[in-house]
């Protein structure tokens, strides 16, 4: 069930009024073909995202494998939008918070670049054509180069720098990207996630269907990859399932110790991996972090009794030595403030693909695994956030749940010696690239108890343990045959608040409690679950109707406002201004720190009408020691004096006593009167719900009656029902339920991964074919040569014997699958039987 709590304050509920068109005058341009007064409109009535450019047939229709974002922002003043109908990138400057704070408006016609007239906006134009559907924009850090990429092909553009104006367009220089590994013709290998390295304006990471994670550095070489990391999660011998070597998605760690060189990738089944280090080549690094890594790998590992750890402390100490020379320097390298990385790779050892992570229990009622049990269908996308000294792990399944947890321990790196990798060398003997096979380590702790003490120690090889923070349900609208696409995104202004797109909209989630950065008060103190805030609903009624969203872009200013905007498939804009301030406050008040007993409230209440020194009582008159007024005459001196003095005692006590329960009376008197005049209308509201209670008794009575009888109807009709020969079978035991849950994720995802394969294999071969036919020479050239041609033929009937054997494969587990599908709808029916 969806948490219970308000919808986030949006900037339409502030602002019913439309926004008035702001005209500003500005100098007419050389390069602009129509002089024209550049105007400000509100970002959703932008022509760009006008009614009349919707798209025929119901508008952009999405993959369904791939979530879909056509938006794009530079972190300043421009927004970026792909049309994927004219195959066109339109640019929008755009002014935060003007004319008022929670406004945000877009130039038109936009600035900067030539007028291309299509629906009379500006936009910009690839120099080739473009023969695949894009699915996802973002671009780099500086705003340079944006990435355009599909399901099987990547292509980046470069915005500034054009190579050509053609009939008053500009038309900007596009490069495709690995075109030897994602061959569009073939779509052997699709593409899962592909994103900008975040220290780097030229590497671009991919993870592909082929297990590879792999780094490109647009600078040097755009089809080679400059780094290949081939993902080995299971050991040798190990039962391998599909979901459990299927990747689905990954994400760069930020900047917390090594979490900046980490890499997450999640697999189909919930499991979660590490790699690290990790660093392009040149990417730019903050000096102070390098060095406080730098010191604890020297203190913590090199000064510990464990071997294991010497020697791994060891391996990341030269490897930080090699790929950051600055360290050698030492106190000459203070005036530093970042540092490049230098191509470096350790000769004789891999990384390790460290995992999978497991949970951290704190008793035997927990579920040791690493899977949210909770969770149903198979995970989808995956995030990592930072929060502090809290580095979140969000995993969204396919049914529509979000697992987050946090790391409870420090990641280090992991070589695995004796596993040297491929090196690509330049001319000048400098590493160009290089590509290891990264495999899973023995895990020997397969769940973490905080209640039994571990051999554990810093650098000893191990992967952080998992703390499970909450598992939020979006209760998402089900949509049969179809599973949910979730993509994520962080809030740049609240690091505590996720954004999640979704089929049904935009939630917003809030984590009110982390480990490490929120100090709790005790242990009794509940731990606050995360609130959900649902702010873009897409779902229309029980029919599934949907407009989905294909872009979505977090804005935010210096102010502290932020907004987010989004585009649907018909093309409509939305922009809604989120709430910053005070979002973090507790929901909440402990009431168990309010008294209880109706005396104290007593004495809470009866001071802001009587004070406390009139309840008291005037003070008692203290007469002083050793006088004797019977020995002292009226009309002398000292009785005058006595009189006097005694005089002044009364009057300080009685009548200045006197005079304040006066004052007071006269002061609370109206404040008495309102009281009562309230107790008095309470008191007749009080009555007339007595008279309407009394009025409805005879209604109840009738109802209580009737629901008697339905109750006995219903009673009669579950014992025919128990005599019927179904009901004496057991139900599922948590085994077989386990079973049947896996065999419901496994259904497609087996089927799939044995027909990605086959499709490889099929490319490999007509790969290895053409080189073979382009290397043949004619026949008046050709050498005849024995022994290459039964070195290829002996290749070719070596991949017609495992094309083969996998199509055999193949058709037994399709086999299995329709047993096992048979075999439950056999059950189904005996159930509903």
């Amino acid at each position: 069930m969806r948490f219970n709590f308000d919808i986030a304050e949006t900037s339409n509920e502030k602002n019913q009024h439309k926004s008035k068109t702001l005209a500003l005058s500005s100098s007419p341009s050389s390069s602009t073909p129509n002089d024209k007064q550049i105007q400000w409109l509100p970002l959703q009535d932008h022509p760009v995202f006008s009614s009349s450019a919707t798209v025929e047939g119901g508008g952009i229709s999405p993959e369904k494998r791939f979530a879909m974002n056509l938006m794009a922002w530079d972190g300043a003043s421009r927004i970026y939008y792909w049309d994927s109908e004219n195959n066109c990138l339109h640019r929008l400057s755009v002014r935060l918070g003007e004319p008022e704070p929670t406004s945000v408006v877009a130039a038109y016609p936009s600035k900067g670049f030539r007028v291309y007239e299509v629906r009379g906006y500006k936009v910009l134009q690839t120099d080739i054509e473009l023969d695949f559907h894009v699915t996802k924009i973002s671009i780099n850090r500086n705003g340079s180069a944006l990435l355009l990429a599909g399901s099987d092909c990547i292509c980046v553009m470069y915005l500034y720098g054009c190579t050509s104006a053609k009939d008053g367009s500009s038309i900007c220089r596009t490069v495709p990207v690995g075109s030897e590994v994602y061959d569009y013709s073939n779509s052997a290998i699709r593409i899962l996630q592909v994103t900008w390295h975040p220290y780097s304006d030229t590497h671009i990471a991919v993870l592909s269907s082929d297990s590879v994670f792999r780094i490109f550095d647009l600078s040097s070489a755009l089809d080679q990859p400059e780094q290949e990391y081939y993902l080995q999660p299971l050991e040798p011998g190990r039962s391998r399932h599909a979901s459990s070597i299927c990747p689905v998605d990954f994400s760069f760690g930020r900047d917390h110790l090594w979490d900046r060189f980490s890499v997450f990738v999640l697999f189909s089944d919930g499991s979660v991996y590490i790699l690290c280090p990790v660093a392009p080549f040149g990417s730019v690094f903050m000096w102070e972090s390098i060095a406080e890594i730098y010191s604890d790998a020297q203190t913590f590992g090199q000064k510990s009794t464990n071997s294991t750890a010497i020697s791994n402390s060891s391996l990341a100490i030269s490897w930080l030595e090699a790929t950051f020379p600055e360290l050698d320097q030492g106190k000459g390298a203070s005036s530093i403030t970042a540092v490049k990385a230098c191509p470096y790779v350790v000769i004789d050892a891999s990384l390790s693909l460290q995992g999978p992570l497991r949970k951290v229990c704190h008793g035997e009622e927990d579920d040791p695994g690493f899977r949210g049990a909770e969770c149903g269908g198979r995970a989808v996308s995956f995030l990592y956030n930072s929060v502090g000294k809290d580095s979140i792990l969000v995993t969204a399944w396919s049914g529509g749940q979000l697992q987050i947890d946090a790391l409870a321990d420090e990641i280090q790196p992991l070589w695995q010696t004796g596993n040297p990798p491929h090196l690509s060398f330049d001319s000048h003997d400098r590493i160009r690239g290089f590509a290891m096979i990264c495999e899973s380590i023995a895990d020997q702790f397969s769940v973490v108890r905080l209640d039994q003490p571990l051999d554990y120690c810093d650098w000893s090889g191990h992967p952080p343990p998992l703390l499970r923070l909450a598992i939020v349900d979006l209760a998402l609208p089900k949509i049969k045959d179809s599973d949910s696409l979730i993509s994520m995104f962080i809030d740049p202004l609240i690091s505590e608040r996720i954004y999640c797109l979704h089929d049904g909209g935009v939630d917003s989630i809030v984590l009110h409690f982390l480990p490490f950065t929120h100090q709790t008060c005790g242990k009794d103190e509940m731990m606050k679950t995360p609130s959900v805030h649902p702010v873009v609903n897409t779902y229309e009624g029980s029919t599934g109707a949907s407009s989905s969203l294909c872009g979505f872009v977090v804005l935010s200013d210096s102010f502290g406002y932020s907004w987010i905007a989004g585009v649907t498939s018909t093309r409509e804009c939305i922009v809604l201004e989120m709430k910053t301030w005070d979002i973090l406050v507790p929901r909440f008040t402990d009431t168990e720190k309010r008294p209880a007993k109706s005396e104290e409230a007593r004495e809470r209440i009866t001071p802001d009408i009587i004070s406390r020194e009139l309840l008291a009582g005037p003070q008692m008159v203290i007469v002083p020691q050793g006088s004797n007024l019977r020995t002292v005459a009226a009309d002398s001196i000292e009785g005058r004096s006595a009189l006097h003095q005694y005089f002044k005692l009364f009057h300080e006590n009685y009548v200045e006593y006197a005079h304040k329960v006066y004052f007071e009376l006269k002061h609370h008197g109206p404040h008495l009167n309102k009281i009562i005049h309230n107790l008095h209308a309470r008191l007749s509201e009080a009555k007339q719900r007595l008279v309407n209670v009394e009025n409805k008794q005879p209604g109840l009575d009738d109802r209580i009656s009737h629901a008697i009888v339905r109750h006995e109807f219903l009673e009669t009709r579950l014992q025919n029902l128990r005599k019927f020969p179904g009901i004496h079978k057991k139900p599922l035991t948590r085994a077989e339920r386990e079973f049947k849950s896996e065999l419901d994720r496994f259904t497609t995802v087996e089927l799939d991964a044995l027909q990605s394969s086959v499709e490889a294999l099929n490319a490999r071969l007509r790969r290895y074919t053409q080189t073979l036919k382009g290397k043949m020479k004619p026949n008046y050239q050709r050498t005849p040569s024995k022994k290459k041609g039964l070195v290829q033929e002996s290749q070719l009937d070596q991949l017609k014997s495992s094309l083969e054997k996998l199509s055999l494969v193949n058709s037994e587990n399709s086999k299995k699958v329709k047993l096992v599908e048979s075999a439950l709808k056999d059950w189904e029916d005996d159930t509903s039987k």
